[in-house]
């Protein structure tokens, strides 16, 4: 006797019952749709890289994470993000592309890490990136959260807010007080400030040796508050006589001005001097997004500006910006929340019913005619009784049920049944295509 297997997949995967697939492919499909109206180009990378190649830049904890393996002659990897093997594309082909490149990847992702709630072993990242050649435009730093902005808007979760910071703020207002050796500890204690609040801060501070009068310095610089006006006006009065911080400041007022000519309200964004992100990786203007009365998500979309993407690749300089949605984290804790439900468990439109084998011919060619019309349709071919084929419909939602009997068959009618309203009319097929297509 054959031995059954219990069906099982590897914690740290998603795999969804079809109406919820229906819901994540709307997502995506609505991320898409908003990337290609800012004129991203798409791109697919392959899953699998050379491990060589893909772990050029790689080190620490994202090297154990990494799945690799050999095939033959091949030390292989699966992609852990989409930023290193776009790095290896711009690279390889520099010559064909047009720069500044914009493109986007909306594709899976491997990590081995220990699954937990938010966390997955494969997951999608709907990212895109502007790289340029030597130089990249400050008007790129406005357009990255006009994107995030028009995204969020169109996938309508509730009012949300993208924080925006520089990291030339940041890293010059530390050298003029003297801790230059010490920009990335001290980052990363601030960077905790909401998780461990203000004491535990000033005591890491103290314990990295910065002293109390400059302690209070950096306080008084990240709880800055107020519009972006009154902030970047507090930061002109601040006195820092550094060539990186006002270069900071200078930028982060050309970005608030392009902001709003890019259509963004006020109340959309926020300067938020906490903001560090990739502390050895971003240089410029970085970005995080959050839900305004789901702060506990966290950040649902981040990125920011980097010097230069290709520096293992080739020596041409490539400088960019780039943003990432994490979607199978952001749509599972959404989901979580209540905050996204399914509405149906179908994407078919019309059901076309034969009510016996002699209207099966009629039944086909009806559904050839539906789908034609770019109606979604589906046949039901079992020999099942009415009640069973009712219930069929009902179950799966589909809207309409095109009933076809011995009468509509010799007659060329359909009698159409709205399952929501429970009317039922027999008309013409072009009537009947019509009405459904409404």
């Amino acid at each position: 006797m054959t031995e059954i297997m219990q069906p099982r997949i590897l914690t740290g995967f998603m795999e969804l019952l079809p109406e919820d697939q229906i819901l994540f492919n709307r997502m995506l499909d609505t991320i898409r749709k908003v990337y290609e109206q800012f004129g991203f180009l798409p791109l697919d990378t392959p899953t699998i890289e050379l491990s060589e190649v893909l772990l050029a830049k790689a080190g620490g904890e994202t090297e154990k994470q990494i799945y690799r393996f050999n095939k033959g002659d091949h030390d292989l990897s699966l992609r852990f993000d989409l930023t290193v093997p776009l790095a290896r594309y711009t690279a390889q082909h520099e010559s064909e592309l047009v720069f500044p490149f914009k493109r986007y990847q909306m594709s899976k992702v491997f990590r081995g890490e220990r699954p937990q709630k938010g966390r997955f072993r494969e997951f999608y990242q709907c990212d895109i990136d502007i790289i340029g050649l030597d130089e990249l435009s400050l008007f790129y730093d406005a357009e990255m959260p006009a994107v995030i902005y028009r995204v969020f808007k169109e996938l309508d979760f509730g009012p949300f807010t993208i924080r925006l910071n520089n990291r030339k703020i940041l890293n010059g207002f530390f050298r003029s007080i003297g801790l230059e050796d010490k920009i990335t500890e001290v980052l990363r204690t601030i960077d905790k400030l909401d998780k461990i609040g203000e004491e535990n801060v000033r005591k890491e501070l103290a314990e990295l040796g910065v002293d109390e009068e400059k302690t209070e310095r950096i306080l008084s610089l990240i709880h800055l508050d107020g519009t972006a006006d009154e902030i970047l006006s507090a930061l002109d009065g601040f006195g820092i006589e550094d060539e990186t911080f006002e270069a900071g400041v200078a930028e982060m007022k050309e970005v608030v001005k392009n902001m709003r000519l890019l259509g963004m309200p006020d109340e959309a964004f926020k300067l938020d001097l906490t903001i560090a992100r990739g502390l050895d990786y971003y240089t410029g203007t970085v970005y995080e997004t959050t839900l305004n009365d789901y702060p506990k998500l966290g950040s649902i979309c981040s990125g920011g500006r980097y010097d230069n993407l290709t520096g293992y690749y080739t020596k041409q300089r490539m400088p960019g910006i780039g943003i990432s949605i994490g979607l199978t984290r952001l749509f599972s804790q959404l989901k979580e929340e209540g905050l996204i439900k399914p509405e149906r468990r179908t994407l078919v439109e019309a059901l076309v019913v034969p009510l016996g084998k002699d209207q099966m011919e009629a039944a086909l060619k009806t559904a050839a005619a539906l789908r034609a019309a770019d109606i979604k349709t589906d046949v039901f071919y079992q020999e099942k009784g009415m009640k069973q084929k009712m219930k069929y419909a009902s179950r799966l939602g589909i809207p309409y049920v095109v009933l076809i009997g011995e009468e509509e068959a010799n007659n060329g009618t359909v009698s159409v049944k709205n399952m929501d309203e429970g009317q039922q009319v027999t008309v013409p097929l072009n009537e009947a295509i019509e009405m459904i297509a409404k």
